[in-house]
């Protein structure tokens, strides 16, 4: 994924498209910080400083993850919604995400607020990307009823804590990178970083324990294969 000889800069910027793609997917993929990042392209010979690499995370993350949005298949008819708090700047806020039945992040929203309004403009810019699914589950949170009420009256609706875990176990990315960056400074900062972050997970976390080890490899290879080929596409 690192290649040194590769001479593809774009306008404005010293390194080529390979280091810079290889920071963002490094950033995202794993649990590191940004000074880790640098630290592990120094030891490949790159040397460049953290704020580089926020840069090119801002900037470049959001064009990666557009492409990845782009060439998803539709997800499965089942989709699971569910909204957790996030501290910003000591400011409740509330992080509202929907994964597929395959596990897969939909699409995420962070708002300031818990309600109705809020369940409505969420589920708005859901159905607008991907359509109505079959079935909408969801906790018991009375405003996502109200919500599909007005955009789906038609949509099977199941609401019931039990059989949304899957939607709840998806925070945990989310929790994780949270404690290693300490916490998130601004709604728009976290709707960007979590929008990236979420769609690198949609295609570099496969459902491993469902997969036999040779059809792993080649899961992870395809991967690879994709963020080259969005690494090549970026714009300056």
């Amino acid at each position: 994924m690192l290649n040194l000889d590769d001479f593809s800069r774009l306008k404005g910027h010293r390194f080529p498209r390979t280091v810079i793609g290889y920071a963002v997917w490094a950033y995202h993929r794993f649990a590191l910080s940004l000074r880790d990042v640098e630290d592990l392209l120094a030891e490949r010979g790159v040397v460049v400083s953290h704020e580089t690499i926020r840069a090119w995370v801002a900037k470049f993350g959001t064009q990666i993850a557009a492409k990845v949005r782009r060439d998803r298949p539709r997800p499965a008819d089942k989709w699971h919604l569910d909204e957790v708090v996030l501290k910003i700047n000591g400011t409740k806020h509330w992080l509202w995400r929907a994964i597929d039945a395959n596990g897969d992040v939909l699409d995420i929203l962070v708002q300031s607020r818990r309600d109705t309004v809020a369940a409505k403009r969420f589920m708005r810019k859901l159905f607008k990307h991907w359509g109505l699914p079959r079935v909408m589950v969801t906790d018991k949170l009375w405003s996502y009823s109200i919500a599909k009420a007005g955009l789906a009256p038609n949509l099977e609706h199941r609401r019931h804590k039990g059989i949304n875990n899957a939607a709840e176990a998806s925070h945990r990315h989310t929790r994780r990178r949270e404690k290693i960056m300490g916490r998130f400074k601004s709604r728009r900062q976290t709707q960007r970083f979590l929008s990236v972050h979420d769609q690198t997970a949609a295609i570099f976390r496969p459902r491993r324990h469902r997969l036999t080890a040779r059809s792993y490899r080649h899961a992870r290879q395809d991967a690879f294969d994709l963020w080259a080929g969005y690494t090549a596409e970026l714009s300056a």
